[in-house]
């Protein structure tokens, strides 16, 4: 298989972009990048210590501009926050570039996975389940813009949602070749 385009993985947080990520860069033989990671080592502080210290706003500034670095490199797998791609023009930068794939995941589905994380600076609130039902209603239409969508299920296992990527991906011969059968 060869990839000929980055594969963005764009969704809310807890749909599992870090996860799928890295089992499908495994597949593909390709790297897997993170744009919060690379945020966090550039910055040499935690998202939630950037976001508290610069504001929302600093931090999305920051994060279109790692963004388009990681996608100028070799063809990877990319995983990017869940607020990223709500940018139009980080979101038009990606299709030109890459591929968007959204991982769409219910609220009951998200919220189990990140209700015990205290890692989320958005959802430090009274009602953190509240909050990130608003988030992803706000959001849903701009992930709607992905070129590609596949559903994540609360009985897949990550492999499974590799999987399905994969057979996702398999319909762009212009961002992967060779898929396996």
């Amino acid at each position: 298989m060869k990839l000929h385009k980055t594969v963005v993985l764009v969704g809310m947080m807890g749909a599992g972009k870090t996860a799928v990520g890295k089992e499908l860069a495994r597949i593909l033989e390709v790297p897997f990048l993170d744009s919060d990671e690379a945020i966090v080592a550039a910055a040499q502080m935690s998202i939630a210590e950037i976001f508290e210290r610069d504001g929302e706003e600093f931090f999305r500034a920051r994060e279109a501009e790692v963004i388009a670095r990681l996608l100028r490199g070799a063809p990877g797998v990319l995983s990017v926050g869940g607020g990223a791609y709500l940018s139009a023009d980080t979101r038009a930068r990606i299709s030109a570039e890459g591929v968007a794939v959204w991982l769409k995941a219910d609220l009951d589905l998200l919220w189990s996975r990140v209700r015990h994380k205290t890692t989320r600076p958005l959802l430090r609130t009274a009602d953190p389940r509240a909050t990130l039902a608003e988030l992803l209603d706000a959001r849903a239409p701009h992930y709607a813009h992905a070129d590609l969508v596949v559903e994540v299920k609360s009985r897949y296992a990550i492999a499974d949602t590799a999987r399905v990527v994969m057979a996702a991906l398999a319909t762009r011969p212009d961002v992967l070749e060779g898929v396996m059968e």
